[in-house]
């Protein structure tokens, strides 16, 4: 793909927030949000409270997005309301402030580069790695990119990964993880005292459990996918990495909405700080960024996904480690 030097100083207009925009995405966001969870609570039949915990969690996945918006300051920047507000959902999303935005910056300095973006994201081996790494190397490095781990990230990349083991490391840097991890068990103990075993499932278990495998597998597509590319330190660039290691996830427009056009990786890697609900508009105006390389969830895809594991040198390409 032929890249212009100039593409990401072109896409600078566009990274304008609109405050009373923004203001809209999270207050209504967020009270859908409390709606669906407030549905689980209510004694309705059993299959509405059901589908109002689906709702939850697909909502969850928005209002996460929009949080990842305003931690990169693409949105209300200079708002210290926005700043309390998504650190408080941090907290209750199972990714505090602390450890969400030294990571995440770390993941867009470091993308597609073959060392160093295993911190914020998923490790990548190359096939020789692999190949001389020990079975307790191997085993760690399958057990992070296997679908069950991303299936289950609910416990293992939030609850652990992103609450746990963080503030073991540095408690005093990631004191926010032990918030969160504290609130997230109070919300489900006051939850069981005054509605129930089921409305906890149903309130807290469920929700966090669609949100974070979704979330999980939204991140592990939009670089690990048929056709990505990988560099040494020698022919890195950062328009690059942008346009040829982060894909375009095609959904439908609904579940844009739920995904916040989070599918637009492509463009946000080119410039985080454009807006989430300015992403479309770009990718129309600019016809270079719609040469981006496509993913969707259709289930064949999502399968294409899972089974890449290791990077091959000589072909230039992610592929399966059968046979090594």
């Amino acid at each position: 793909m032929k890249v212009s030097q100039s593409l990401h100083f072109r896409t600078k207009a566009y990274a304008r927030d609109y405050s009373l925009t923004s203001w809209w995405c999270i207050f209504s966001t967020g009270a859908l949000l409390a709606a669906a969870t407030a549905g689980t609570l209510i004694p309705w039949p059993i299959p509405l409270r059901i589908f109002c915990s689906l709702l939850a969690g697909l909502v969850s996945v928005r209002m996460f997005v929009i949080y990842h918006d305003q931690q990169h300051h693409a949105i209300l920047p200079k708002s210290p309301t926005a700043e309390f507000l998504m650190q408080l959902f941090g907290l209750w999303a199972l990714s505090p402030s602390s450890i969400w935005r030294s990571s995440h910056d770390h993941h867009h300095a470091h993308n597609s580069r073959l060392r160093g973006s295993n911190i914020g994201s998923f490790p990548i081996m190359t096939r020789e790695q692999f190949q001389n790494s020990s079975s307790s190397d191997r085993f760690k490095y399958l057990f992070m990119r296997h679908p069950l781990t991303i299936l289950f990230g609910y416990l293992s990349i939030f609850l652990v990964g992103m609450v746990v083991a963080p503030f073991f490391r540095s408690p005093s840097r990631h004191y926010d993880c032990l918030l969160a991890f504290l609130l997230h068990v109070a919300l489900a103990v006051m939850t069981v005292i005054y509605f129930g075993w089921l409305a906890m499932i149903l309130a807290i278990i469920m929700p966090r459990f669609i949100a974070a495998a979704m979330g999980s597998y939204l991140f592990y597509a939009q670089h690990n996918f048929p056709g990505v590319s990988f560099k040494a330190k020698e022919g890195w660039t950062f328009e690059k990495a942008a346009l040829e290691s982060s894909s375009y996830l095609k959904t439908s427009s609904m579940m844009a909405w739920f995904t916040g056009n989070i599918g637009y990786h492509h463009i946000h890697h080119l410039n985080h700080r454009i807006p989430f609900y300015r992403l479309p508009e770009l990718y129309r105006d600019f016809p270079e960024l719609q040469k981006a390389k496509i993913t969707t969830l259709h289930p064949l895809e999502v399968w294409r996904c899972l089974r890449l594991k290791v990077w091959c040198v000589e072909t230039q390409r992610m592929t399966g480690v059968s046979g090594l």
